[in-house]
């Protein structure tokens, strides 16, 4: 039978054309390091895994020279599999770029700050949205601060290692005007918006991804509805009429506050929910929770397992493809010593060493690490209900755990078993201290 990829989706694309391409000739001004934009493309398999099948590399125009732009290929050819070698180096290093600056800063650290800001601002801290976020938006200021210190600053760890070096900051900031949507951050919601799922109410979770063995939409999707009962059974009790919601005036005052002053520049958007309905205060408060726990989780506590070994996530391109106008001299010493042109195209040995350091930190557990649906807080043990209701969520984190288990031993899940590869358990809830690329803390403490 003939496939049809675009009917039965089986092409994946990995997209950094459109980001990336404004930066490329500013970056190439700095001294060590390089830019394209890229494009990958991904088959999905038989077996439920992706084979990359091309990528397009593009530098805008420069001075007198016109647009380059190439495509590589796996090929068997001796000097096309190390070009497709080098390809592979630079699109890895626009998705570290990408993964740390919008997906771990943009997405978690910074997009919390508002929800912390306006509920000092707006709420009491006996109100009882105030005292179901409190747990999830602890330590968050203070180590976003250290982050602006010695992590994001200027000429500082992210800089200096990273592709696009001053740009970094830059770069996120505009991710977030062009993407950053607070009802796209729902895991739901940013699963169809990627293309990873479809809605379909037959489906377990209300989703039919299109990949079925996707370990983090797998695992996250039990998380989600787990706290989405948590805080569904919350709200009711506190507010079992819908009009309790609106007249509220801390509530509102305080979502006023998110929208109007932590996002002024889309303060007017149409996707912003209103909460004046018991669903739409659940999943606003469903979507802070997923952003602080889940989410936060699942990008940031495996960086060392998955990137400690720099080749398999470097962070920087520092020289060009030899195709793209090469001189003679250079052109033969890749096609002479093709490994030398891998190690000077991969980062410094200080440059991944210090890596290496830095997410190695940020994959640790604290041994006060307080791990979500692990302790009630001393207010909810006084309200039966409350106590009640955090008990089954517990329960349901526990049941998750065995869940994790069990499917990371089904040799059938080919992206979460096999010879040589990372068993994925980011979302199981609970852990040790230390880099254990597991555990799901309350809130984004590291």
């Amino acid at each position: 039978m003939k496939c049809r990829p675009w009917k039965e989706k089986k092409m994946f694309i990995l997209d950094y054309h459109d980001l990336l391409m404004p930066y490329i000739n500013k970056v190439r001004e700095i001294e060590g390091t390089t830019l394209y934009g890229s494009r990958t493309l991904f088959f999905l398999t038989e077996d439920g895994t992706l084979r990359p099948i091309a990528i397009e590399l593009t530098r805008p125009p420069v001075a007198d020279k016109p647009q380059w732009k190439q495509v590589f290929t796996p090929t068997w050819d001796a000097t096309g599999h190390w070009l497709w070698i080098l390809a592979k180096v630079h699109v890895l290093a626009h998705d570290s770029a990408n993964h740390q600056l919008v997906v771990h800063w943009l997405r978690t650290h910074c997009s919390t700050e508002p929800y912390i800001i306006a509920a000092n601002r707006q709420l009491r801290a006996m109100n009882p949205i105030y005292r179901l976020l409190h747990p999830h938006l602890r330590y968050t200021m203070a180590i976003n601060a250290l982050a602006r210190e010695s992590l994001i600053n200027a000429d500082g760890i992210i800089e200096s290692n990273f592709s696009l070096g001053k740009y970094c900051t830059e770069f996120s900031s505009v991710a977030y005007d062009q993407l950053w949507r607070f009802d796209m951050e729902a895991l739901p919601e940013d699963l169809i918006r990627r293309g990873m799922a479809v809605k379909d109410p037959t489906s377990e979770h209300g989703l039919k991804l299109t990949i079925e063995d996707y370990p983090f939409a797998n695992d996250g999707l039990i998380l989600w509805d787990a706290i989405k009962e948590w805080v569904s059974a919350y709200v009711n009790h506190y507010y079992p009429d819908p009009n309790l919601i609106e007249s509220d005036t801390e509530l509102q005052g305080w979502w006023t506050d998110v929208r109007t002053k932590g996002h002024a520049d889309k303060k007017d958007e149409p996707w912003w929910p209103v909460l004046k309905t018991t669903e739409s205060l659940i999943h606003a408060l469903t979507t802070i929770i997923w952003v602080t726990a889940g989410h936060h989780s699942a990008v940031n506590f495996g960086q060392y397992t998955f990137a400690g070994y720099f080749p398999n996530h470097p962070t920087i391109a520092r020289t060009n493809m030899p195709t793209e106008d090469p001189s003679d001299e250079f052109f033969q010493n890749f096609m002479k010593k093709p490994e030398m042109a891998l190690l000077m195209c991969f980062p410094s040995q200080i440059q991944a060493t210090t890596v290496m350091a830095v997410i190695d930190v940020l994959s640790n557990h604290s041994p006060d690490e307080e791990y979500i649906g692990d302790s009630l807080e001393p207010a909810w043990a006084e309200n039966p209900v409350i106590k009640a209701a955090y008990e089954r969520f517990s329960g349901n984190l526990k049941r998750l755990e065995g869940i994790i288990d069990e499917r990371n031993t089904n040799m059938k899940l080919k992206n979460r078993v096999g010879a040589g590869v990372v068993p994925y358990e980011l979302l199981k809830p609970f852990s040790t201290s230390g880099v254990t690329g597991m555990g799901v803390p309350n809130s984004i403490s590291i």
